[in-house]
């Protein structure tokens, strides 16, 4: 399968993340709620990676690589709890779009850190993806 396939399926996942959290968190702190399903996250992945022997490779990762790794375990946490909160607090549907800004707000960080070319098509989809969301999350 190829890189599509799998955003797809990402996508998919996500969306009924999305449906199922919002059923499961009423009645239960979403801090709570965040914890719980991190420990299923984690069992998850852990067994992926004992189950495919890719545990092997844990002493070759670099110290760089960790690092960001780190970093990117902390960023995902921070955005699991607000989500978890703003899912408590509003709508699915109107939750959902906005936390999908993040799709317009990685092409703007890849290209301001990681340097990655832009042209007009890319700039436009930023553009429609942003008033998309805020139709999507507030039009009456």
């Amino acid at each position: 399968m190829n890189w599509f396939i799998f955003a797809l399926l990402s996508a998919l996942f996500a969306a009924l993340t999305a449906i199922l959290a919002k059923i499961g968190i009423k009645n239960v702190d979403s801090n709570l709620a965040t914890a719980v399903r991190t420990l299923v996250i984690i069992i998850f992945a852990w067994g992926i990676v004992l189950f495919q022997g890719t545990i092997k490779q844990i002493g070759t990762i670099s110290q760089f690589s960790l690092l960001f790794l780190v970093l990117s375990g902390i960023t995902t946490g921070l955005s699991w709890l607000f989500y978890f909160r703003a899912l408590q607090l509003g709508n699915a549907s109107q939750v959902a779009p906005i936390d999908k800004l993040s799709l317009a707000l990685t092409v703007i960080l890849a290209i301001l850190f990681l340097r990655e070319k832009v042209n007009f098509s890319i700039i436009l989809g930023v553009i429609l993806m942003t008033i998309g969301t805020f139709l999507i999350a507030f039009g009456k």
